[in-house]
């Protein structure tokens, strides 16, 4: 909602207390008819960031300061949901991202509480955050104005918001040489900026400050760490046999995977906004809870639910990092993910060592693994003769394209269930009577009748396409009637006229093909 800036007498501000929330409050008071600014600081884990917030905001022109402990909430509200999903946005945990929706619904509950006139947030015109606070904040308190300084004011970097915390007397933890531009939470830390701009450069994990939740994977002990993880329908509640509510669960895992250098990502991400960025992030204990998550799940959901599972998973992940949390969709995918999880239950035990997190044994009482029917030894449940009408069924090319596309629809319906790869130095040799093109306009006589079947199969593997199939063999067979006309020498009618009776044929069969619609 848009407002005159002569109407805005107070606004709420998402208040951190780093570079940009700092020089934010002097400068809604010069540019807003020095407004009142009431700091509210959305506890989601940063820790010691939060130690003396009240008097510096205070000190730069808040009238107050809220600082609302969000922990509990956003683990369980926002967290949970998501590896329950096993969302991710291109190997990212989500971390930023479902934290902005958790502190911006905080936020529309004291504005709409201190009766304001705005909200604002230190987010750039070039981020994500942008959005995700700003999509929140439409669903949840419409009404609010939005300020956004970094689509106002006139500076440009963040050096330029040093020299005006200087200017102003803004203390700062930072200075312009360790300038990493950092997000902290519960659930990890990010890391961007200077040296991380440039890909071709490695992070500095060894360097001292610079890793915050963990060790790098170099400085890891030599003896590996064995952790159990135990979940009831999808949430983890216990490990190694000790019961945890959520936070403390998180905080511990943090701790764990953090000192044998778990949960370090480096990625180039492609943002919202349009544009690739590179970021580090630590996650050690998300990381753990992913995995051990995706193990319980390998024994505990069948593979149709899987399968679909994952392809939810990646539109789950896109949602959150987009900042569509409060969406109709996400929510249905929640309770989808939900119902599906009330099987996922189990302990899962992983080996953590330098980095690496390798399944060492997982259990439930809802599993679908049977030990009896997949052993190679003898067995009472599975007779291996049935086998034969399983591979007559999907193995073999269909009987009733004994000529003509019998070979792509036979690839055709092996790459829906297994993958296929291309070997470019492969060579296969087809011995033929009649080495030249395969058409019809141009083709002996002694070869125009098995054109019929030609013609035929090929409406069956391309009305599997719709419309456009459709489409293509139309333009296919009257091209192919152009030709006849054009370039046949003798009999052109029976040659035009095996094309469409072949068409025709083609619309009434329907032969069993497994495993395609």
């Amino acid at each position: 909602m848009k407002k005159d800036k002569k109407d805005i007498k107070k606004v709420v501000l998402a208040y951190s207390g780093g570079l940009d929330t700092s020089i934010i409050i002097p400068w809604l008071k010069e540019n807003y008819n020095n407004c009142e600014v009431v700091a509210v600081s959305g506890d989601v884990g940063q820790g010691t960031e939060l130690d003396g917030l009240e008097e510096k905001a205070i000190k730069t022109g808040a009238s107050k300061l809220y600082v609302l402990d969000l922990k509990k909430d956003y683990v369980e509200n926002y967290i949970w949901p998501c590896l329950k999903a096993d969302a991710k946005y291109e190997d990212y945990l989500l971390g930023t991202s479902h934290a902005r929706p958790c502190i911006a619904a905080a936020l529309a509950e004291i504005a709409k509480k201190e009766n304001a006139d705005a909200i604002c947030h230190g987010c750039t015109g070039k981020g994500n955050d942008q959005v995700r606070f700003e999509l929140t904040l439409k669903a949840l308190a419409p009404d609010m104005a939005i300020i956004a300084p970094w689509r106002e004011w006139s500076i440009k970097s963040r050096d330029e918001e040093i020299d005006y915390a200087e200017a102003h007397n803004i203390p700062l933890k930072i200075n312009r040489e360790t300038n990493y531009s950092k997000d902290k939470n519960l659930w990890h830390l990010s890391h961007e900026g200077l040296d991380l701009e440039k890909p071709s450069l490695e992070p500095q994990y060894n360097k001292p400050g610079f890793l915050e939740l963990g060790v790098s994977p170099e400085q890891a002990p030599d003896k590996p760490t064995y952790v159990k993880i135990h979940f009831e329908k999808g949430i983890p509640t216990a490990v190694d046999g000790k019961e945890m509510e959520s936070v403390e669960l998180v905080e511990y895992l943090n701790k764990l995977g953090g000192a044998n250098g778990i949960g370090l990502l480096d990625i180039v991400e492609n943002r919202l906004v349009g544009m690739k960025s590179r970021g580090v992030y630590e996650t050690p204990g998300g990381a753990i809870l992913y995995k051990a998550h995706d193990v319980l799940e390998t024994i505990t959901l069948d593979k149709e639910s899987m399968h679909f599972k994952a392809q939810l998973a990646q539109k789950m992940g896109e949602l959150v990092y987009n900042g569509q949390w409060f969406t109709p969709l996400r929510e249905a995918i929640s309770a989808f993910t939900d119902d599906l999880q009330k099987t996922v239950t189990g302990d899962v035990t992983l080996k953590l060592y330098k980095g690496n997190m390798i399944n060492a044994g997982v259990t439930s009482p809802y599993t679908l693994y049977d030990e009896q029917t997949a052993s190679f030894g003898e067995d009472e449940d599975y007779n291996q003769a049935d086998a034969n009408g399983f591979i007559n069924l999907f193995g073999l090319p269909i009987a009733e394209f004994f000529i003509w596309s019998d070979d792509w629809e036979y690839t055709r319906r092996i790459s829906r269930e297994k993958p296929c790869y291309v070997v470019p130095s492969s060579r296969v040799v087809h011995a033929m009577q009649n080495p030249g093109v395969v058409n019809i306009a141009k083709d002996v006589p002694a070869r125009w009748a098995r054109y019929r079947y030609f013609y035929r199969n090929d409406v069956v593997l391309y009305r599997r396409e719709g419309v456009i199939g459709w489409l293509w063999l139309l333009a296919k067979d009257a091209w192919h009637t152009v030709q006849v006309l054009r370039d046949g020498q003798g009999r052109r009618a029976e040659r035009i006229k095996i094309i469409w009776k072949g068409f025709a044929a083609g619309v009434k069969f329907h032969p069993q093909t497994p495993y395609l619609p």
